[in-house]
């Protein structure tokens, strides 16, 4: 074999070193630490621009997919949402993990397909506080692998309940006139240590 097709082959080898025996497709290297499994976490803050006497939310979401064909699996952690007041709070995933200016800069609901809300990906429904505290799982159509990975982008619980795509307006459609955002993370890989404690 000549110098330069052995140098291919070993670029070839090391670069597929983290793909999927099926498909080929790269996969981080925590892909294979964990056995298949990648795990992310978001840090859930208080929006920056906020009006004074809003709640201030904080937490954690936490995800973990096994493989990209395995459903994402969740689980929110959220407090400081008024311990008297059980009203439903929407929370989406938003298509940018950009705080500049806190939670406005997320963008819009991330639609990589294009379709109306509440169909997508991270179009997660509402959540009803109990002492103030939102303590759930799920699991999601939205996924930690590949060119449609959630990873990088924002989680964002929003002041009021999510119309569904019931409203009857263009703004349910878009996003379920679910009102301002409390507070919002950015969705970044972790290790497998939040998940299981």
């Amino acid at each position: 074999m000549k110098p330069l097709q052995h140098s291919l082959l070993l670029v070839v080898l090391l670069g597929c070193q983290f793909c999927s025996p099926t498909s080929g497709e790269a996969f981080p290297p925590e892909y294979q630490t964990f056995s298949g499994s990648l795990y992310a976490s978001c840090r859930m803050r208080p929006n920056t621009q906020l009006p004074p006497g809003s709640p201030k939310v904080y937490g954690q979401v936490l995800f973990k997919q096994t493989g990209p064909e395995g459903k994402l699996s969740l689980r929110f952690k959220l407090h400081g949402l008024p311990a008297s007041d059980p009203q439903p709070r929407a929370i989406h995933i938003h298509q940018y993990g950009d705080l500049s200016k806190g939670c406005t800069s997320t963008g819009g609901h991330y639609n990589p397909f294009g379709t109306n809300h509440p169909y997508h990906p991270g179009d997660f429904g509402n959540f009803v506080p109990r002492n103030g505290k939102i303590r759930r799982s799920l699991d999601s159509e939205a996924t930690l692998f590949g060119g449609l990975s959630v990873l990088g982008r924002a989680v964002v619980i929003h002041e009021k309940e999510d119309d569904l795509g019931r409203g009857g307006d263009a703004g349910s459609l878009l996003h379920g006139n679910a009102g301002g955002r409390l507070a919002c993370c950015v969705i970044g890989l972790s290790s497998s240590e939040q998940w299981n404690s």
